[in-house]
């Protein structure tokens, strides 16, 4: 498997809830998932989009660092077209689902000419369109912000 390839790990669990430390522990254990990056697709079960199968390893070797002390955890991993090819039977593609698709990811790349980092899908010719532009309204400065610079 490419390692640029982008993969999705899913976290399924059940965890106990009997008791006030039961509760503690799932909500815990939710939260840190989140932290992660990881966000519910139903009901005890989470998603995170990572690139390449040592990122997906990673995720999952932190996962194993909050695991709680009782109850059932299960992970896989799936690249993107087998996550394409997964049927919904009941109900529909949530909000998060919706929101964290591939298309919704942005790249950075970092600009050795300009010192500074890029979005990865930027062309050079949105780049070329840019200085003609500067080039055409000369009294004007147009400034792209940082990606890094708060708006």
């Amino acid at each position: 498997m490419r390692e640029d390839t982008f993969m999705r790990v899913l976290v399924m669990f059940d965890l106990p809830t009997q008791t006030k430390k039961d509760r503690h522990h799932s909500a815990k254990f939710r939260n840190d998932l989140i932290k992660l990056g990881f966000f519910m697709i139903q009901f005890s079960v989470y998603m995170r989009i990572c690139k390449g199968v040592a990122s997906a390893k990673s995720s999952i070797n932190n996962i194993r660092k909050f695991v709680p002390p009782k109850g059932n955890v299960r992970c896989i991993t799936i690249t993107e077209k087998q996550f394409d090819a997964m049927e919904i039977l009941l109900g529909g593609v949530s909000f998060n689902e919706e929101m964290n698709t591939q298309k919704n990811l942005t790249l950075f790349s970092f600009d050795e000419k300009t010192g500074d980092y890029v979005y990865l899908n930027d062309t050079k010719q949105d780049t070329q369109n840019i200085s003609t532009h500067k080039k055409k309204t000369s009294s004007k400065t147009i400034y792209k912000k940082s990606l890094f610079e708060l708006y």
